[in-house]
Protein backbone atom coordinates (compact mmCIF):
# COMPACT_ATOMS: atom_id res chain seq x y z
CA UNK A 1 0.00 0.00 0.00
CA UNK A 2 1.22 3.58 -1.26
CA UNK A 3 2.44 5.48 1.81
CA UNK A 4 2.55 9.22 2.44
CA UNK A 5 5.27 11.46 -0.01
CA UNK A 6 8.77 11.33 1.26
CA UNK A 7 8.45 8.52 4.08
CA UNK A 8 10.98 6.55 3.14
CA UNK A 9 13.45 8.94 2.66
CA UNK A 10 16.63 8.83 5.69
CA UNK A 11 19.48 10.83 3.73
CA UNK A 12 20.21 13.49 1.13
CA UNK A 13 20.86 12.37 -2.00
CA UNK A 14 17.34 9.95 -1.90
CA UNK A 15 14.87 9.52 -4.12
CA UNK A 16 11.62 8.57 -3.67
CA UNK A 17 8.65 7.66 -6.32
CA UNK A 18 5.99 6.60 -5.35
CA UNK A 19 7.32 3.73 -3.18
CA UNK A 20 10.40 3.47 -4.88
CA UNK A 21 13.46 4.57 -3.24
CA UNK A 22 16.88 5.45 -5.26
CA UNK A 23 19.84 6.28 -3.66
CA UNK A 24 21.50 5.15 -0.40
CA UNK A 25 20.87 2.09 1.17
CA UNK A 26 18.60 0.74 -2.14
CA UNK A 27 20.01 -1.28 -5.10
CA UNK A 28 19.81 1.61 -6.81
CA UNK A 29 22.27 4.67 -7.15
CA UNK A 30 23.20 7.11 -9.79
CA UNK A 31 25.77 9.67 -10.96
CA UNK A 32 23.53 12.70 -12.38
CA UNK A 33 20.46 14.42 -11.42
CA UNK A 34 19.20 16.43 -14.22
CA UNK A 35 16.30 19.31 -14.78
CA UNK A 36 15.64 19.66 -10.90
CA UNK A 37 17.46 22.70 -9.97
CA UNK A 38 16.82 24.41 -13.90
CA UNK A 39 14.21 26.99 -14.67
CA UNK A 40 11.61 25.18 -17.05
CA UNK A 41 11.04 26.25 -20.28
CA UNK A 42 8.75 29.38 -20.51
CA UNK A 43 6.06 30.61 -22.60
CA UNK A 44 6.61 34.37 -23.56
CA UNK A 45 3.68 36.75 -23.90
CA UNK A 46 6.15 39.78 -24.83
CA UNK A 47 5.30 41.33 -28.00
CA UNK A 48 7.35 43.56 -29.85
CA UNK A 49 6.15 47.49 -29.60
CA UNK A 50 4.64 48.37 -33.08
CA UNK A 51 6.07 51.93 -32.88
CA UNK A 52 8.97 51.71 -31.08
CA UNK A 53 12.07 50.01 -29.66
CA UNK A 54 11.72 46.87 -27.81
CA UNK A 55 8.60 45.25 -26.31
CA UNK A 56 6.09 45.02 -24.60
CA UNK A 57 6.47 42.66 -21.76
CA UNK A 58 4.03 40.08 -21.14
CA UNK A 59 3.53 36.98 -18.96
CA UNK A 60 5.68 34.09 -18.42
CA UNK A 61 4.63 31.17 -18.05
CA UNK A 62 6.27 27.97 -17.86
CA UNK A 63 6.65 24.67 -18.97
CA UNK A 64 6.30 21.21 -17.49
CA UNK A 65 9.18 19.90 -15.74
CA UNK A 66 11.61 17.15 -17.01
CA UNK A 67 13.92 15.40 -14.15
CA UNK A 68 16.15 12.74 -15.18
CA UNK A 69 18.68 10.27 -13.56
CA UNK A 70 21.61 9.64 -15.69
CA UNK A 71 23.84 6.71 -14.92
CA UNK A 72 21.52 4.55 -13.46
CA UNK A 73 23.33 1.53 -11.34
CA UNK A 74 21.98 -1.68 -9.83
CA UNK A 75 23.43 -3.45 -7.59
CA UNK A 76 22.21 -6.69 -5.90
CA UNK A 77 23.65 -9.98 -5.32
CA UNK A 78 23.95 -12.41 -8.67
CA UNK A 79 21.13 -14.65 -7.67
CA UNK A 80 18.84 -11.23 -6.98
CA UNK A 81 19.56 -9.08 -9.70
CA UNK A 82 16.26 -9.92 -11.84
CA UNK A 83 14.23 -9.18 -8.68
CA UNK A 84 15.73 -5.97 -8.27
CA UNK A 85 15.44 -4.93 -11.90
CA UNK A 86 11.87 -6.13 -11.85
CA UNK A 87 11.06 -3.79 -8.85
CA UNK A 88 12.72 -1.29 -10.53
CA UNK A 89 10.80 -1.68 -13.79
CA UNK A 90 7.32 -1.61 -11.95
CA UNK A 91 7.85 1.27 -10.03
CA UNK A 92 8.06 3.21 -13.23
CA UNK A 93 5.25 1.80 -15.60
CA UNK A 94 3.88 4.42 -17.68
CA UNK A 95 0.75 5.63 -15.51
CA UNK A 96 -2.49 8.49 -16.35
CA UNK A 97 -1.72 9.82 -12.95
CA UNK A 98 1.35 11.95 -11.67
CA UNK A 99 2.30 10.19 -8.52
CA UNK A 100 5.19 12.05 -5.81
CA UNK A 101 8.27 12.62 -6.76
CA UNK A 102 10.40 13.55 -3.98
CA UNK A 103 13.83 14.56 -4.25
CA UNK A 104 16.43 15.55 -1.03
CA UNK A 105 18.98 17.57 -2.35
CA UNK A 106 21.01 19.00 0.73
CA UNK A 107 20.32 21.09 3.96
CA UNK A 108 17.16 22.57 2.99
CA UNK A 109 15.22 18.90 3.08
CA UNK A 110 12.97 17.12 0.30
CA UNK A 111 10.82 19.02 -1.70
CA UNK A 112 8.07 17.65 -4.03
CA UNK A 113 6.81 17.15 -7.25
CA UNK A 114 4.02 15.54 -8.98
CA UNK A 115 5.31 13.58 -12.02
CA UNK A 116 4.81 10.31 -14.66
CA UNK A 117 7.68 8.33 -15.54
CA UNK A 118 8.19 8.88 -19.48
CA UNK A 119 11.76 7.06 -20.27
CA UNK A 120 13.45 4.10 -18.89
CA UNK A 121 16.36 2.81 -19.50
CA UNK A 122 18.20 -0.40 -17.72
CA UNK A 123 21.25 -2.01 -19.98
CA UNK A 124 21.19 -5.99 -20.73
CA UNK A 125 24.32 -6.99 -20.87
CA UNK A 126 27.36 -8.84 -18.60
CA UNK A 127 25.87 -6.89 -15.47
CA UNK A 128 23.56 -9.17 -15.38
CA UNK A 129 25.87 -11.70 -14.88
CA UNK A 130 28.01 -10.17 -12.16
CA UNK A 131 25.32 -8.44 -10.09
CA UNK A 132 26.08 -4.52 -11.43
CA UNK A 133 24.19 -2.66 -14.21
CA UNK A 134 25.88 0.14 -15.14
CA UNK A 135 24.82 3.11 -17.85
CA UNK A 136 20.64 3.24 -17.21
CA UNK A 137 18.76 5.87 -17.16
CA UNK A 138 15.30 7.24 -16.30
CA UNK A 139 13.12 10.78 -16.97
CA UNK A 140 10.06 12.10 -15.34
CA UNK A 141 7.61 14.67 -16.35
CA UNK A 142 6.29 16.99 -13.64
CA UNK A 143 3.09 18.84 -15.37
CA UNK A 144 3.21 21.89 -12.45
CA UNK A 145 7.03 22.51 -12.94
CA UNK A 146 6.88 24.50 -9.22
CA UNK A 147 8.78 22.14 -6.60
CA UNK A 148 7.27 22.31 -3.46
CA UNK A 149 8.06 22.16 0.46
CA UNK A 150 7.47 18.64 1.89
CA UNK A 151 5.19 19.43 4.81
CA UNK A 152 1.71 20.76 3.82
CA UNK A 153 0.51 23.65 6.23
CA UNK A 154 -2.89 25.02 7.38
CA UNK A 155 -4.28 27.96 8.52
CA UNK A 156 -7.94 28.21 9.91
CA UNK A 157 -10.45 30.73 10.84
CA UNK A 158 -14.07 31.40 12.36
CA UNK A 159 -16.26 33.96 11.01
CA UNK A 160 -16.03 37.27 12.84
CA UNK A 161 -17.72 37.93 16.19
CA UNK A 162 -18.38 41.47 17.76
CA UNK A 163 -17.31 41.71 21.71
CA UNK A 164 -20.35 41.41 23.51
CA UNK A 165 -19.56 44.27 26.10
CA UNK A 166 -21.29 45.30 29.09
CA UNK A 167 -24.73 44.57 30.17
CA UNK A 168 -26.09 47.78 30.85
CA UNK A 169 -30.05 45.94 30.92
CA UNK A 170 -29.48 44.70 34.59
CA UNK A 171 -30.62 46.67 37.82
CA UNK A 172 -27.56 48.72 39.47
CA UNK A 173 -25.42 47.90 42.36
CA UNK A 174 -22.42 48.40 43.86
CA UNK A 175 -20.92 45.04 41.22
CA UNK A 176 -21.38 47.31 38.72
CA UNK A 177 -18.51 49.99 39.09
CA UNK A 178 -15.87 46.51 40.20
CA UNK A 179 -12.50 47.03 38.23
CA UNK A 180 -11.78 45.66 36.26
CA UNK A 181 -14.94 46.20 34.01
CA UNK A 182 -15.97 42.90 32.50
CA UNK A 183 -16.70 43.59 29.02
CA UNK A 184 -17.02 40.02 28.44
CA UNK A 185 -14.90 37.77 25.82
CA UNK A 186 -12.87 39.19 22.86
CA UNK A 187 -14.21 39.53 19.61
CA UNK A 188 -12.63 37.37 16.51
CA UNK A 189 -11.77 39.26 12.98
CA UNK A 190 -12.68 35.99 10.67
CA UNK A 191 -8.90 36.85 9.47
CA UNK A 192 -5.80 34.46 9.34
CA UNK A 193 -2.52 35.23 7.77
CA UNK A 194 -0.47 32.44 5.09
CA UNK A 195 3.35 32.18 5.05
CA UNK A 196 4.75 30.88 1.33
CA UNK A 197 8.33 30.53 2.07
CA UNK A 198 9.21 29.61 -1.38
CA UNK A 199 10.09 31.58 -4.70
CA UNK A 200 6.92 31.07 -6.49
CA UNK A 201 3.03 31.19 -6.01
CA UNK A 202 1.38 28.68 -4.57
CA UNK A 203 -2.89 27.33 -4.85
CA UNK A 204 -3.89 26.48 -1.86
CA UNK A 205 -6.97 23.78 -1.24
CA UNK A 206 -9.41 26.07 0.76
CA UNK A 207 -12.43 24.20 2.22
CA UNK A 208 -15.23 25.76 3.77
CA UNK A 209 -17.00 23.83 6.77
CA UNK A 210 -21.18 24.26 7.63
CA UNK A 211 -22.88 25.50 9.02
CA UNK A 212 -22.86 28.60 6.85
CA UNK A 213 -24.67 30.84 4.12
CA UNK A 214 -22.87 31.72 0.77
CA UNK A 215 -19.23 31.45 2.55
CA UNK A 216 -16.32 33.74 1.22
CA UNK A 217 -12.64 33.88 1.45
CA UNK A 218 -10.86 37.09 0.27
CA UNK A 219 -7.18 37.57 -0.20
CA UNK A 220 -6.47 41.07 1.29
CA UNK A 221 -3.45 41.89 -0.56
CA UNK A 222 -4.76 41.17 -4.09
CA UNK A 223 -8.61 41.92 -3.51
CA UNK A 224 -9.59 38.58 -5.00
CA UNK A 225 -12.63 37.10 -3.29
CA UNK A 226 -13.83 33.48 -3.72
CA UNK A 227 -17.71 33.68 -3.14
CA UNK A 228 -19.94 30.64 -3.72
CA UNK A 229 -23.85 30.80 -3.50
CA UNK A 230 -25.05 27.91 -1.65
CA UNK A 231 -26.20 26.66 2.34
CA UNK A 232 -23.93 24.51 4.02
CA UNK A 233 -25.46 22.24 6.56
CA UNK A 234 -23.68 21.22 9.55
CA UNK A 235 -21.03 18.59 8.66
CA UNK A 236 -21.07 19.73 5.13
CA UNK A 237 -17.73 20.42 3.04
CA UNK A 238 -17.00 22.57 0.51
CA UNK A 239 -13.51 21.86 -1.07
CA UNK A 240 -12.17 24.35 -3.41
CA UNK A 241 -8.69 22.94 -5.31
CA UNK A 242 -7.53 26.61 -7.06
CA UNK A 243 -5.01 24.07 -8.49
CA UNK A 244 -7.23 22.10 -10.58
CA UNK A 245 -10.01 24.70 -10.50
CA UNK A 246 -12.77 22.45 -8.86
CA UNK A 247 -14.95 23.44 -6.50
CA UNK A 248 -16.76 20.28 -5.05
CA UNK A 249 -19.42 19.41 -2.04
CA UNK A 250 -18.84 16.29 -0.11
CA UNK A 251 -16.16 14.93 -1.90
CA UNK A 252 -18.68 14.30 -4.80
CA UNK A 253 -20.93 16.83 -6.52
CA UNK A 254 -19.49 19.74 -8.31
CA UNK A 255 -20.30 23.37 -7.48
CA UNK A 256 -18.62 24.78 -9.47
CA UNK A 257 -21.45 26.77 -11.32
CA UNK A 258 -22.45 28.30 -7.40
CA UNK A 259 -19.55 31.06 -7.56
CA UNK A 260 -21.29 34.80 -7.59
CA UNK A 261 -20.00 37.37 -9.93
CA UNK A 262 -17.87 38.60 -7.30
CA UNK A 263 -15.81 35.67 -7.50
CA UNK A 264 -12.22 35.20 -9.71
CA UNK A 265 -11.14 32.12 -11.70
CA UNK A 266 -10.47 29.36 -8.94
CA UNK A 267 -7.09 28.85 -10.58
CA UNK A 268 -6.38 32.77 -10.78
CA UNK A 269 -6.63 32.50 -6.13
CA UNK A 270 -3.39 32.12 -5.11
CA UNK A 271 -0.85 32.89 -2.80
CA UNK A 272 2.56 34.79 -3.69
CA UNK A 273 5.50 34.32 -1.83
CA UNK A 274 5.63 35.87 1.66
CA UNK A 275 2.69 36.63 4.05
CA UNK A 276 -0.59 37.19 2.59
CA UNK A 277 -3.58 37.97 5.01
CA UNK A 278 -7.07 36.55 3.83
CA UNK A 279 -11.04 37.31 5.44
CA UNK A 280 -13.49 34.85 5.87
CA UNK A 281 -16.53 36.36 5.32
CA UNK A 282 -20.71 34.46 4.83
CA UNK A 283 -24.08 36.08 4.52
CA UNK A 284 -24.96 38.47 7.41
CA UNK A 285 -27.69 35.46 8.84
CA UNK A 286 -25.05 32.87 8.90
CA UNK A 287 -24.20 30.85 11.70
CA UNK A 288 -21.20 31.86 13.34
CA UNK A 289 -19.97 28.05 14.01
CA UNK A 290 -19.20 28.09 10.22
CA UNK A 291 -15.07 27.53 9.35
CA UNK A 292 -12.32 27.79 6.65
CA UNK A 293 -9.69 25.78 6.62
CA UNK A 294 -6.68 26.71 3.86
CA UNK A 295 -4.16 24.00 3.26
CA UNK A 296 -1.09 24.97 0.81
CA UNK A 297 2.33 23.94 0.24
CA UNK A 298 5.46 26.16 0.10
CA UNK A 299 6.22 26.66 -3.81
CA UNK A 300 10.14 27.05 -5.26
CA UNK A 301 10.95 27.40 -8.64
Amino acid sequence: MRGEAGDRLTSVGQIQYGDLLIGRGTPYSYRRLTGWGDLPALDSGTVPRSGGHGAYPGLLLAQSRTVGLDGLIVRAPRAHIGAAVEQFEAATVPVDVEMPLVVWVDERGPRLVWARCLRRAIPVDVGYRVGTIVGGAVEWEATDPRRYGLLERTAAATLPTPEPGLNWDVDPGPERAAWPLDFGAVGTAGGMSVTNTGTAVTHPVIEFRGPVLRPSLTNLHTGDVLEYDLPLAAGDVLVVDTRAGTVTLNATASRLYTATSRSVPEEAFALAPGTTDLAFRAAPDSDPAGTVLVRYRPAYW
